[in-house]
């Protein structure tokens, strides 16, 4: 890691603001945050024929760089990080896969001292409170039905540091657990379920906000029996998680996802396991084996997709050059949208005086040139 800007002025690149795209634009740093003006003495970056984006926001990961947040050891869990920043995401939510319950309450342990150092912006628990119907990759001998207490254990190991869990809602004490979550500031994400549609309904009535991986892990749209999609794309209070490496979603479907909602009710997600970042190979996801081909995660037995190896650059120029979505639309939805949701968006998801210093260098290409977290380039790029 290169040493901290502590004067440093971006010019020349297109940046991306939360008011729009300003031509040959100037970001101005400061320490670790973003300035207000361009402080005396500054070094000045030319980044002429570059983006500067805000840094990427992740709020479902499971690993990265051969790494494992759910069963790694804390060296093992920073190495993911490591890997992930290396690929412009600079705020991550470390995500667990369906395991004993006492077993998960121990890693909760781990990775909470993690957030609290500031490595983690917090955990997400996916499973073990999910539908055996529609369990991807998940053990299902293992899956249990959302009994609040169970759920509210798991809060508690977690030391206040659980920023989300996945549900499927309408199974036995669904609908208790998403007021449990809802009363304790934690959001209660609908996935992995077989709920018909008006039992999306209730959950989301019921205070349920998120809908995890949007149109994956659940039935599908039917002209008589809409589902789970068709109320967590009508809602206005649900915000949905996708999944944009080509494998997980066509591009139409992602397209209808931002017809209906917005870029400010959509957050682009990894669901990365430990091959992001790392290559091709044998893996494990929690107690099932995973055969990674070609970038593509599948369950050894079975063949259920398993999370994915995606990083967001990789995440973010598939929206502009294959989906050509707006720049604008992928920045919110990349940054400000899940910064958002996790209630950290006074300080990071957008590039604003005050704010963190984190930020990403793109080519014309929206290729990844450099990345700046808290002042520190993670990747400095390269200028003439």
């Amino acid at each position: 890691m290169a040493p901290r800007a502590e004067r440093t002025v971006l010019a020349g690149a297109r940046v991306v603001l939360p008011t729009g795209t300003v031509e040959d634009g100037r970001v101005a740093v400061e320490g670790a945050r973003i300035s207000g003006s361009a402080p005396e003495s500054a070094r000045t970056v030319d980044l002429t024929g570059h983006w500067v984006v805000p840094g990427f926001v992740d709020l479902h990961n499971h690993g990265g760089g051969g790494a494992s947040f759910t069963s790694g050891t804390v060296e093992e869990v920073l190495t993911g990080v490591r890997t992930h920043r290396e690929h412009g995401t600079t705020t991550l939510v470390a995500s667990t896969v369906t395991g004993e319950l006492d077993f998960l309450a121990h890693r909760a342990g781990v990775l909470s001292e993690l957030v609290e150092q500031g490595d983690l912006a917090g955990i997400h628990f996916e499973g073990p409170f999910i539908s055996p119907c529609r369990k991807g990759a998940h053990s299902e001998r293992l899956l249990r039905h959302p009994d609040p207490a169970e759920v509210r254990k798991l809060l508690d190991a977690a030391r206040g540091t659980a920023r989300m869990v996945t549900l499927a809602t309408e199974l036995p004490g669904g609908i208790d657990s998403v007021r449990l979550l809802a009363e304790h500031g934690v959001i209660a994400a609908i996935g992995h379920t077989d709920a018909t549609y008006e039992q999306t309904v209730a959950a989301i009535d019921a205070g349920a906000t998120v809908a995890t991986h949007l149109f994956n892990a659940m039935p599908p749209l039917a002209h008589r029996d809409p589902g789970p999609i068709a109320a967590l794309l009508e809602d206005e209070r649900i915000t949905v998680e996708l999944i944009n490496d080509g494998t997980h979603l066509h591009p139409a479907t992602l397209g209808l996802a931002y017809h209906h909602k917005g870029a400010d009710r959509v957050a682009l997600i990894t669901d990365a396991m430990d091959a992001a970042g790392f290559g091709d190979g044998r893996y494990q996801l929690g107690p099932l084996a995973v055969e990674v081909t070609d970038g593509v995660a599948r369950l050894v037995e079975g063949g259920s997709i398993a999370g994915s190896t995606l990083t967001l650059d990789t995440a973010f120029r598939r929206a502009v050059t294959v989906d050509r979505l707006p720049v604008e639309d992928v920045v919110r939805s990349i940054s400000a949208t899940p910064a958002r949701l996790l209630g950290v968006d006074d300080r990071v998801g957008s590039l604003e005086p005050g704010k963190d210093a984190d930020l990403v260098v793109l080519d014309e290409d929206f290729v990844l040139k450099g990345v700046m977290r808290r002042g520190e380039w993670i990747i400095e790029p390269k200028t003439a």
